[in-house]
């Protein structure tokens, strides 16, 4: 395929506002203003200023904090009265929109599902409405570097970066046939669907695991009631025992090396994980973590390398992020970690703490931040099974979380793959079939 260099479109934008530094595309493209592709009778436009108090019964608002990798979770949406999103229509989402952080992390791209009409967005999201068909395609054009590039650039940072509808309006986006759009779209959705697809698997495996804890050791399904005795929790079969977490299992957290001392950090081999790491996957199980960190500056953190299976818990800003650790890791100070080979298994603790987080939020301190320390956390009163109960649950739990874990590895790689594939596309480097034939490999 040929290439030329840079050419403007005149979709209503001049080319003066488009950059003068874009690289050459194929011959039959051409660069376009994100402005251009807009429905001129919406236009780009950011949501609620000003939202107010949480009204349960109010109208859901897309945030910053819900964007994931290409889509948005309604699952924590903040709620505004109606009274106030009546003011803001031009920002009500009808399906089918691109949707961009603005402010704070900069470059979220999502397209608003259907289901998400009648839903507004927070003023730290902006909305372009673009035509259905061309939807997928400008929102990855909005994901590419080259896009990405220029958010960046033309963010102001007084307060925290924000990016002005105005240089939204300007960003630059290839513009292929529409065929090709297509084509592209359709290569690179494929990869989105099917991530998308395992998370939405994931998260019912998730779920069954929950619901099978519930009932074993919270309901005591087909324990018949003559067989359940008074204890402080409340009833509980015969044969159990309450007690505090600390005389059970190990309650262990991690440190921070100093930042500032390369050999701490310099080619480590470790994974060392912070609260971020479980935040960033969104998912019960941990497989990498962000940074790495050396033999030396290991040997800083009293925990050590904590073995593959250890559950983790965020004890701080905010409290309740929960992973099993699938890989030896070292932790930082914002964990409780319990490691496996005690009377509780990490399985079972894992399930008790996302049951019970508001038992442990109630036991959290601080005045800067929420924090539930190891010394409050330990004398947590918890229901304990007899032996053969846990083994039995740990089996059949396992088997749920050895799925999980080989559909996030999967999640990986075809994330890596459409993360590689995506900038060589928008741009025209490669051509369809040739990355057709590498999504098909990988599969």
């Amino acid at each position: 395929m040929s290439r030329s260099g840079p050419r403007w479109g005149g979709w209503g934008m001049g080319s003066e506002e488009l950059p003068n530094d874009l690289p050459s595309l194929p011959t039959d493209w051409e660069w376009r203003s994100l402005g251009s592709y807009v429905n001129s009778s919406r236009g780009i436009c950011y949501g609620i200023v000003q939202p107010g108090k949480e009204d349960p019964d109010g109208v859901p608002i897309i945030r910053v904090k819900d964007f994931e990798d290409g889509r948005v979770s309604t699952s924590g949406a903040k709620r505004v009265a109606p009274s106030i999103e009546e003011n803001y229509a031009r920002s009500r989402l009808q399906g089918g929109e691109v949707l961009l952080s603005l402010v704070g992390t900069l470059g979220l791209v999502a397209i608003a599902d259907d289901d998400l009409a009648g839903s507004n967005i927070a003023r730290a999201v902006g909305l372009i409405p673009v035509e259905r068909k061309i939807a997928r395609f400008v929102a990855l054009s909005l994901r590419s570097e080259f896009a990405q590039r220029y958010m960046q650039r033309w963010a102001t940072t007084t307060v925290q970066a924000t990016l002005n509808l105005r240089d939204v309006k300007r960003l630059p986006i290839p513009h292929p046939p529409l065929p090709e759009q297509r084509r592209i779209a359709a290569v690179l959705g494929a990869l989105d669907d099917k991530i998308e697809l395992n998370r939405k698997m994931n998260r019912t495996l998730e779920e069954m695991a929950q619901a099978i804890f519930k009932s074993w050791f919270i309901d005591f399904d087909g324990v018949p009631p003559e067989d359940l005795v008074d204890s402080e929790l409340g009833p509980i079969p015969r044969g159990w025992e309450v007690s505090e977490i600390g005389d059970r299992v190990r309650v262990m957290g991690g440190g921070t090396p100093s930042t500032k001392k390369t050999e701490y950090w310099e080619s480590g081999s470790h994974r060392w994980t912070t609260p971020k790491d479980l935040s960033t996957a969104n998912s019960p199980v941990l497989l990498d973590t962000l940074r790495k960190i050396t033999d030396v500056g290991l040997a800083k953190i009293s925990s050590g390398l904590l073995p593959k299976g250890t559950f983790l818990l965020s004890s701080r800003a905010p409290v309740g992020y929960t992973a099993i650790a699938m890989i030896p890791v070292a932790v930082n100070q914002g964990y409780i970690a319990i490691p496996p080979g005690d009377d509780l298994s990490p399985l079972y603790m894992y399930h008790w703490c996302v049951a019970n987080l508001d038992v442990i939020k109630s036991h959290a301190g601080g005045t800067t931040f929420q924090e539930i320390s190891k010394r409050n956390f330990r004398p947590l009163k918890i229901t304990v099974p007899p032996a053969r109960e846990m083994h039995k649950f740990d089996e059949v739990v396992s088997l749920l979380f050895g799925r999980i874990t080989e559909s996030e590895r999967e999640i990986r790689t075809l994330a890596q793959l459409r993360d590689t594939l995506l900038p060589k596309l928008i741009s025209g480097e490669i051509q369809v079939p040739e990355a057709e034939l590498q999504v098909e490999t990988a599969r």
